[in-house]
């Protein structure tokens, strides 16, 4: 167990890859690829949207973000730290799921933002902590 934590972290930036390299064109096995469990969702305003437009719909905005987490379609959001936007995690399987959950919002609705779409799942490497038998789920 000891050297588990090292093998981890020296694996840290080979599964960062490995997950950002499609499976079949990169010849990385798809069992490196995680099932996507959530998207990130980065939302900014659209270039030349002023804070004026955006806080004319934040009433409506806060109050639909607040059912969507109630409703266990967010499962987080936070300020981004440059102050330039929103990050979701969004309870989503596909990029297109989340896109759906993200349009029924108010500043979408009036395209005032931008959204960028990340799929995520689990840390493959963490597999190597369960052994063998847990690569085929």
């Amino acid at each position: 167990m000891k050297l588990m934590i090292p093998f981890l972290t020296a694996m840290l930036p080979l599964a960062s890859f490995a997950q950002s390299q499609s499976g079949g064109a990169s010849g990385v096995p798809s069992v490196a690829i995680p099932k996507t469990t959530e998207v990130l969702v980065i939302q900014t305003a659209k270039q030349g949207v002023t804070a004026s437009q955006i806080m004319d719909v934040i009433p409506a905005e806060i109050r639909a973000t607040v059912k969507l987490y109630l409703d266990g379609k967010i499962r987080q959001w936070y300020s981004r730290g440059d102050g330039k936007g929103i990050v979701f995690l969004v309870e989503a399987k596909t990029e297109d799921e989340a896109r759906a959950i993200m349009e029924t919002l108010p500043l979408a609705k009036e395209q005032l933002m931008d959204h960028q779409y990340i799929p995520v799942g689990p840390l493959m490497p963490l597999r190597a902590l369960v052994g063998p038998g847990a690569q085929s789920n």
